[in-house]
């Protein structure tokens, strides 16, 4: 449960990065609701997560998520550049949070 609760939470920190970026330094009332929904929502997960999953883990596994997660949009809908080079690291952080799970 606690780790489906972490991907969870992972996704929601993608959701608020996203977010933030619409909120136009916090001008817009939508976004700034949504960022702060998803904040709380994140962080909650993470902290429940980490009740049985090590700090480290926990914490490196939210991160890389929220990381590809948010690249991974830029690329898709903002369009930031898709390069080999940017897509090799997106795997590399993939595989760390892979590598990160099993290794538990």
């Amino acid at each position: 449960m606690a780790w489906m609760v972490l991907i969870v939470a992972g996704v929601l920190e993608t959701v608020w990065a996203v977010a933030l970026e619409a909120t136009k330094g916090f001008s817009r009332p939508l976004p700034t609701a949504v960022f702060a929904a998803a904040l709380a929502l994140s962080m909650g997960g993470l902290a429940y997560a980490m009740r049985t999953i090590p700090l480290g883990t926990g914490y490196a596994v939210w991160v890389g998520i929220g990381a590809v997660g948010t690249a991974l949009y830029g690329m898709l809908a903002l369009g930031d550049a898709v390069t080999v080079a940017r897509m090799s690291c997106l795997v590399l952080i993939l595989g760390g949070v892979v590598g990160l799970k099993v290794l538990h």
